[in-house]
């Protein structure tokens, strides 16, 4: 007889972590076809589909009603496909912020010069930066690293943005003095 959500995660939490296969197994392919409904790209929801299982996994001990294991699943893949989303609208705004920048007279490159004016933004706001697109970590996976509220690390984001779009629009490279 095949074990219910329940006593399978049981098992993980009581440290049979191997068991985890079989709700991988169970939930797979709904979980694929949820996230490719979501994302209209195959690898992406493949992709996505691995994210969730993880976080799924390394969250397990936090799910309050193990008999909610799919529908809290569910819930955890319409995060990820939102970051999904997001990193995504994230790389063509990048590319197209990019794409307007003014090539210096000694023939830098534009990902040079936002590299240089990332490099200039006061250190707060560039290990935000870096965590954030670079990492590609979310604002709440920042805070939680930083162990800081999220209305923080957001504010923080905002004003380098701010900086690094009008450094990026004026082609300016003189250094940020006094910026925070």
């Amino acid at each position: 007889m095949e074990k219910t959500d329940k006593e399978v995660i049981e098992r993980c939490l009581s440290g049979y972590t191997d068991d985890f296969r079989f709700l991988v197994r169970r939930y797979e392919k709904p979980l694929f076809a949820y996230l490719f409904c979501r994302l209209g790209n195959r690898s992406l929801a493949q992709e996505a589909a691995q994210e969730s299982l993880v976080r799924a996994f390394t969250g397990l001990s936090k799910l309050n009603k193990p008999e909610s294991f799919h529908s809290w699943l569910i819930g955890i893949a319409a995060r990820v496909a939102l970051e999904f989303h997001r990193s995504a609208r994230r790389h063509v705004e990048k590319a197209e912020t990019i794409a307007e920048v003014p090539v210096s007279n000694t023939g830098e490159t534009q990902d040079y010069l936002l590299d240089e004016y990332i490099a200039m933004l006061p250190e707060s706001q560039r290990q935000l930066i870096l965590f954030r697109y670079y990492e590609e970590l979310s604002c709440q996976q920042i805070a939680d690293r930083l162990q800081v509220p999220l209305g923080t690390v957001t504010k923080t984001l905002s004003r380098a943005y701010v900086i690094l779009r009008e450094k990026l629009q004026s082609g300016c490279t003189t250094r940020l003095e006094g910026l925070a």
